[in-house]
């Protein structure tokens, strides 16, 4: 896919944006500021519990001082909300979430929330509002309308800003892997909706999107072709995308851990809530889920993503 166009830096300026751009631990974190003054500055996503303090760092530097009214999330993963209690604690600043998120947020049901079931970590805030789905929510000096996008969370908002056709698109889009499909791990209909979603977003025909994960990308038709050959993929084999998930998840763990036995992480893997769920939901016996994580272990291995240290798994020094 073709590189984000030359002129994406001021683009993002012109609506007040500055991005930290990140991988795969924590989030982007997409900061607005209104240079008028009339709206408060405001911050999309912020990233996981592990990085909350860099995360309020980068805010400090890029705020000089002005306060910060919101943070605003796409979806309530631990990777995309994990810095706002901190950023509260900080600034004092105000939580939108997606509307149907609200209640689960303030009875803080860390089972509805997915924390327990992927064993994350995710530090209790408090929610001030929701976003609706159909909506607008003020970023910067725009309205951005608010879409709902389910399919990698069912209650996923995205965001776009008709003006300059650019899409923060949380994780319905990614340049190049397809984010795991958790209802389908919890035996529910997953791959319809994401369809959905990719529909919608092609719908919006965007300019640029600045997605969850990674760089801005303006190949938005690639990332579309992609996203469906993977969703295809899956669907005609959902075993791969067990797979797939087994992969990304360990490796979520493991940038957290940094090193494990991998006796202990086969254990990890094999007892995850959000695993086992997976596994029954596709009638896979022990022997067999045995059998896929050796394959993914083997798989991290050779492509570098982890190294063996004596018993231990370690993440590869890149």
């Amino acid at each position: 896919m073709s590189d984000a166009p030359a002129g994406t830096a001021a683009t993002l300026a012109s609506l007040g944006i500055e991005l930290l751009q990140r991988g795969w631990l924590s989030s982007n974190c997409i900061l607005f500021t209104d240079r008028s003054g009339r709206e408060p500055a405001a911050v999309v996503d912020s990233g996981y519990a592990l990085h909350a303090a860099q995360t309020v760092a980068w805010l400090e530097r890029h705020l000089a001082g002005q306060p910060l009214g919101r943070v605003v999330n796409t979806h309530l993963h631990s990777d995309h909300c994990g810095g706002n209690a901190e950023i509260q604690r900080r600034f004092g600043s105000q939580a939108w979430v997606p509307d149907v998120s609200v209640e689960i947020v303030r009875q803080w049901d860390e089972e509805r929330l997915t924390y327990r079931a992927t064993d994350q970590t995710c530090e209790r805030f408090t929610v001030t509002g929701g976003v609706r789905a159909g909506g607008e929510i003020w970023l910067g000096d725009r309205p951005w309308q608010a879409w709902s996008t389910p399919g990698h969370d069912p209650d996923a908002l995205v965001f776009f800003e008709p003006r300059s056709r650019v899409l923060i698109a949380g994780d319905a889009l990614w340049r190049d892997r397809l984010a795991i499909v958790f209802p389908e791990l919890a035996g529910a209909d997953g791959f319809g909706s994401v369809r959905e979603t990719l529909a919608a977003i092609e719908s919006l025909a965007p300019n640029l999107v600045i997605p969850g994960h990674g760089a801005p990308f303006s190949d938005v038709a690639g990332a579309l072709q992609a996203s469906r050959q993977r969703l295809a993929s899956f669907e005609r084999a959902p075993e791969k995308h067990f797979g797939y998930a087994l992969r990304a998840l360990v490796m979520f763990h493991m940038l957290e851990h940094r090193r494990r036995p991998r006796v202990d992480l086969t254990e990890w893997m094999a007892q995850a809530p959000v695993l086992l769920r997976g596994r029954d939901s596709l009638a896979l016996d022990r022997k067999r889920v045995d059998r896929m994580i050796d394959a993914s272990l083997e798989r991290l291995l050779a492509e570098g993503q982890l190294a063996l240290d004596g018993a231990d798994l370690v993440v590869a020094s890149k």
